[in-house]
């Protein structure tokens, strides 16, 4: 029960996703297979004066019957606590509130949104400086507990009872990949026999949905939301936002044998590669994402033949789907596999989406179907890849799938997920 480096195989026993398509890990599975799009125009805030109106929003019980619409942080513990929920329940471990291993978060940076410094400036009088803020601010626990970067962590933690102190951490696009790592790291070194690796965000609100405008990331296709995301086209032209959330139940396969665990895949190998180029762009020469991919499917003591299919990060800008042709190219060479990408159907998941592409991943061995790239009507002649387009494509025998997470400020991290042996 070692790999090829004598360290603890990391099996996966529990899966939990929310999205913009469903809460629950098979209604979500279903309509990925189906090529459903769960883009939409945004509803929980006016749209009129922004240029891209549209996102893939997931939106909590009392939103839908017409209650407040609630901060970032408070729909990302809420997702994220669903997901674990319903990893814990297919694990069939931690039962009544205690988790024998660490929880890693990977979650967006929290910071106090518009209604918050609006509330704050009318206490101060009509003072929006940053000084009047904290000071009106000052004994506030209701914000200090709801922002608190590691607060989500710490109250998720308590609520499963997980061993040790949290991780809460943020590493852009890569985050849900970064916090699987690290869970699979710790069960490797042998600290535990289990974890707990988790990626949320809820960051569709007004300022972030301006910020990723200003940095002419997003698509403005808001005519036909359920067409505005497509990777690898001709007509690509930037992503559509989205929250969701996945969490993974990981245990070494010894520990998950013993107690007679169904086990739903290994995560077998992990490769990471930082880049420091650009805040938002890779390197011309794309090192960082080959080194990323390669660490990855060395870490899994495999070779790039051995891999089946790649569930790319594929966000469907310009910029990225071409830097990740140039590192399909170079680790597989001119007979690279098939590639397809989630975010077609459920947008840009951002913290959370190198979990939830980890999580489809696994469904996609078990199923042995591999999930379409919707709305890829025109395709670009500068992308020479099998991007599996529109329709969800039957396979057989497929034991490998490599996960691709590249996240702005160059942060990538790539993950290796295997059938159970």
């Amino acid at each position: 029960m070692k790999d090829h480096l004598g360290r603890p195989l990391v099996a996966v026993t529990g899966i939990g996703i929310v999205t913009p398509l469903a809460w629950g890990r098979e209604a979500n599975w279903s309509a990925v297979k189906a090529g459903t799009s769960g883009i939409s125009r945004i509803r929980r805030f006016p749209v009129d004066k922004l240029r891209t109106t549209i996102a893939g929003t997931v939106e909590l019980p009392e939103e839908t019957a017409g209650g407040e619409i609630v901060s970032s942080p408070v729909r990302v513990e809420r997702m994220a606590a669903a997901a674990v929920e319903e990893a814990l329940a297919q694990a069939a471990l931690g039962a009544e509130g205690a988790f024998p291993g660490p929880l890693m978060v990977g979650m967006p940076p929290v910071e106090y949104e518009w209604p918050q410094r609006f509330d704050l400036a009318r206490r101060a009088n009509g003072n929006g400086s940053y000084r009047a803020a904290i000071e009106v601010a000052t004994g506030r626990e209701d914000l200090y507990e709801t922002f608190l970067f590691g607060g989500v962590g710490e109250r998720l933690a308590a609520r499963f009872g997980t061993t040790g102190a949290p991780i809460a951490l943020t590493t852009a696009c890569a985050t849900g990949a970064s916090a699987i790592q690290m869970a699979v790291e710790s069960i490797q070194r042998g600290e535990s026999d289990a974890a707990i690796a988790l990626g949320a965000d809820g960051s569709v609100q007004p300022e972030a949905v301006i910020r990723f405008s200003l940095l002419s990331a997003l698509t403005a296709r808001n005519e036909e939301p359920t067409k505005a995301s497509r990777p690898f086209e001709k007509t690509r032209d930037g992503f559509v936002m989205s929250e969701g959330a996945a969490a993974l139940v990981l245990e070494s396969l010894e520990h998950a044998t013993k107690r007679g665990a169904t086990v739903l895949g290994i995560l077998s190998g992990c490769g990471e590669r930082a880049d420091n180029f650009h805040r938002t762009r890779s390197n011309p020469d794309g090192s960082a994402i080959i080194r990323a991919m390669r660490n990855a499917i060395d870490d899994a003591g495999l070779q790039p033949g051995d891999i089946g299919y790649v569930n790319a990060h594929g966000t469907g800008t310009p910029e990225n789907d071409k830097m990740e042709t140039l590192g399909m190219r170079a680790v597989f060479g001119d007979a690279p596999p098939p590639i397809s990408s989630n975010k077609s159907m459920i947008g840009h998941t951002l913290s959370a989406a190198g979990a939830i592409e980890a999580a489809f991943s696994l469904l996609t061995i078990r199923d042995q179907v591999l999930p379409p790239t919707i709305n890829h009507n025109e395709p670009d002649p500068a992308i020479t890849l099998d991007v599996v387009p529109n329709v969800a494509r039957e396979v057989s025998g497929l034991r490998h799938v490599l996960s691709n997470s590249f996240g702005f400020g160059g942060q990538n991290v790539c993950l290796v997920v295997s059938a159970a042996p």
